[in-house]
């Protein structure tokens, strides 16, 4: 299977109807591109905050309240999307009302059947808790779609490596990753976290971002990273664990997911991180001995 995730450049669009005008043009881009899965990043739905007047999309606290009134038509809008591509659209997220203030940073699945599937970020990032409006998803999710299972991991989720690995162990053989980093260093943890968890799992990690830059938004304001496809560093993958990346001025990177080739490269592995890990949990590792020099 093909999948594409995207580099998306953050825009201000005028209305709802204008939003969902681009994402009809850049989802086609990628069904015509062969992709069975197309992932946009993080964050997406505060794109949405730019269709108020600049006291709403300027103040975090109420472009989230005001953002809540399209949350209806952007289900309508991706589900049919996805039914019309006859793909699989991973919207992002939205960051949904959960009442009394609150909001859940949720990622949207959508399938060609009409499903509607959803994984909450877990992992709160320093900018998210100072916010004091964001709260931490509770479940953790792998999806069953075309004959794979496949698990969410959004942004800061991604530098975690016990719930991908219970997400690997339920049968995850693809981690789609929404991303939004605003600086070189955020980019680059999501970037290294992507790369382990794709070397200790032997599984593809499927990584999209914004891009561009949003002055009038406090969350969107500056965009960094890179849209890309990883694979483990192993015997039949690329040595550096990448598949392909976007490049400058694309908005999508597309690779072909052969997942069959999991199974050739652990018969040839020159080292097998997914087959060893339970190594780590013996007795005799799980302190460690402070040795004092004399």
């Amino acid at each position: 299977m093909k999948i594409a995730v995207a580099r998306y450049e953050i825009g201000a669009p005028a209305d709802f109807d204008a939003f969902a005008l681009r994402q009809r043009q850049v989802l086609a881009e990628a069904a015509g591109a062969g992709a069975r899965i197309a992932v946009l990043p993080e964050y997406l739905s505060l794109e949405l905050a730019a269709t108020f007047e600049p006291s709403v999309s300027g103040d975090l606290p109420a472009s989230l309240a005001a953002i809540q009134r399209y949350r209806q038509a952007w289900l309508e809008l991706f589900a049919g999307l996805a039914r019309a591509l006859d793909m699989h659209v991973v919207a992002g997220t939205f960051l949904l009302d959960t009442g009394a203030g609150r909001y859940r940073n949720r990622c949207d699945w959508f399938t060609p059947q009409g499903a509607h599937l959803w994984q909450d970020k877990l992992q709160l990032t320093g900018f998210e808790k100072a916010t004091g409006l964001v709260e931490a998803g509770d479940a953790l999710k792998v999806f069953e779609v075309d004959g794979i299972r496949a698990g969410v991991a959004i942004c800061y989720d991604s530098e975690f490596p016990l719930p991908v690995r219970a997400q690997c162990e339920a049968g995850a053989r693809l981690l789609v990753v929404p991303s939004c980093t605003d600086t070189e260093a955020g980019a680059t943890r999501v970037h290294v976290g992507c790369l382990a968890r794709a070397l200790e799992n032997r599984l593809f990690v499927a990584k999209a971002v914004t891009a561009g830059q949003a002055g009038w938004s406090p969350a969107l304001d500056v965009n960094t990273g890179q849209a890309m496809v990883y694979a483990p560093m192993d015997r039949g993958f690329p040595a550096d664990g990448v598949l392909t990346q976007a490049a400058e001025g694309q908005a999508w990177a597309v690779a072909e997911l052969d997942f069959a080739a999991f199974e050739a490269s652990r018969a040839q592995a020159q080292v097998a991180n997914d087959r060893d890990w339970p190594g780590q949990w013996q007795p005799a590792l799980q302190r460690a001995v402070v040795v004092t020099c004399g």
